[in-house]
């Protein structure tokens, strides 16, 4: 069974019920809603196919919204303006008398106060690259570092500059409130600089919808200098952490990047978050039928650090072969995780005596060489308990009587959630447990499993048993 999860964006071409269970199918664990793009009408529509599909499904589908964040875009253009390298070119925020027409048109209505000269501006992903060479009130001269086409509302960066914009825009509030509404599992907050942002989208969620506070797992996205330097911070509060490389390689060095995931992913296994990386794992695929070898390398690699997730964006959103992509996500993963990893999780913090018996149960379950780890619990600690441990050799199977608890589940490595109802007899309760896993996981009469819960005794024991399957 694979460990590492995936986690596709939906687009034009991943958008029917269909495809989405073939997605599914092919390996998809978790669908993102990016609503830097989507309406609520059309993020409802896919809401509602995901809720559809898990009533069919062995194990459910997990639902991320990731929010657009407060981003500084171009504005609208006629046409495409052409820049060379070398050209010269103004940029206004405001109305500005007299500028030609070639000028860029920037949202940011603080960006000429923010930048000073010899600062960069980084505009589509860093593909076009201007220095600014002169202010005044109105407006910004730049030279054209690296040139190119410049269309309509593309997205800019500005390499060491704090922008002056609320964590969470209004925008953000209204797609949150949206998704709170809705059998939503995960916010992925974007542009996360701080652990106080992470705190004002759990305040908003208290105000709004309190109920929602146990089960919405929040995932800061760290895509700039801010949010790494804030990096350790961000991690104690939030749930989990989006490496979101699309930005972070514009904002940071380009040649830290691969540190700085590294430097992530180790941080949450240290804290016992979850993380995910993302962006440009199989770029070419949005054209091409098969990936470069660099990309395969880039996977296994996120695979060999022990990533929660793995994640798929405009190859699954734009591209032409969004099942392909997922197949190669699967079989790269499959590939890698026989070999031994990082092991970040040697430095895991435990804070409690259940997390100690987590790592106890891990332990017993890989040196048994298990069929598994069966996890009996109704929220979900216990199993996230037992993911932080990392087990090697062991599948963990979670067993839960909350539907919504098995959802945010999705997202931990190498877990299987499954729904049955809870008796007041333990050992009821683990007859259908143990059921399940001869119906649906191809268990024998017989086959060994480490069994963990603080529900198989009472409240404040937690009981650790090797059991043979009946």
């Amino acid at each position: 069974m694979r460990k590492t999860k995936i986690i596709c964006t939906l687009g034009p071409a991943t958008n029917t019920y269909d495809m989405l269970a073939k997605m599914h199918e092919t390996g998809m664990d978790i669908i993102r809603l990016n609503m830097s793009h989507a309406t609520h009408e059309w993020a409802d529509s896919m809401i509602n196919h995901i809720v559809e599909l898990n009533k069919h499904t062995q194990f459910p589908v997990g639902i991320l919204l990731d929010t657009q964040g407060p981003e500084i875009r171009t504005g609208v253009r006629d046409s495409d303006l052409l820049l060379k390298a070398g050209d010269e070119i103004s940029i206004t925020v405001r109305d500005a008398p007299n500028v030609e027409e070639s000028s860029i048109h920037i949202n940011y209505a603080e960006l000429i106060d923010d930048m000073e000269i010899g600062d960069h501006i980084a505009v589509d992903n860093g593909l076009i690259n201007l220095e600014v060479l002169a202010k005044n009130n109105n407006l910004l001269r730049c030279k054209v570092l690296d040139g190119g086409k410049l269309g309509s509302k593309k997205h800019v960066n500005l390499p060491g500059i704090r922008v002056n914009l609320p964590a969470i825009t209004q925008k953000d509030k209204d797609d949150i409130l949206f998704g709170l509404q809705r059998e939503l599992d995960y916010i992925a907050l974007s542009f996360v600089r701080d652990a106080k942002d992470v705190l004002q989208l759990r305040e908003l969620i208290a105000q709004h919808k309190p109920e929602r506070l146990d089960n919405i797992r929040i995932i800061a996205k760290i895509e700039d200098q801010e949010g790494v330097k804030n990096l350790e911070e961000i991690v104690k509060v939030a749930d989990g952490i989006m490496v979101a490389r699309g930005d972070l390689g514009v904002e940071i060095d380009l040649a830290e990047l691969p540190n700085t995931q590294r430097r992530i992913v180790r941080l949450c296994a240290e804290y016992g978050k979850r993380v995910i990386v993302a962006t440009h794992l199989l770029e070419s695929m949005i054209e091409n039928p098969i990936p470069t070898r660099a990309e395969v390398t880039d996977v296994a690699n996120a695979v060999y650090e022990e990533a929660d997730a793995i994640m798929l964006s405009g190859e699954t959103t734009v591209g032409k072969y969004p099942l392909r992509c997922i197949r190669y996500m699967d079989s790269i993963a499959r590939a890698t995780e026989p070999k031994q990893g990082l092991g970040f999780t040697r430095n895991l913090r435990k804070n409690s005596d259940k997390e100690h018996l987590a790592a106890t149960a891990v332990e017993l379950a890989d040196s048994l060489q298990a069929k598994g780890i069966v996890v009996v619990t109704r929220h979900g600690v216990m199993a996230n308990y037992v993911t932080n441990c990392h087990p090697q050799r062991c599948p963990i199977f979670a067993f839960t009587n909350i539907g919504v608890t098995r959802r945010i589940m999705t997202l931990n490595r190498y877990l299987y959630p499954f729904k049955i109802e809870f008796s007041h007899d333990p050992e009821q309760t683990l007859a259908r447990a143990f059921t399940e896993l001869k119906d649906k996981v191809n268990m024998q009469s017989g086959d060994k499993v480490v069994v963990i819960s603080d529900l198989l005794i009472d409240q404040d024991s937690v009981g650790i048993q090797i059991r043979y399957l009946p």
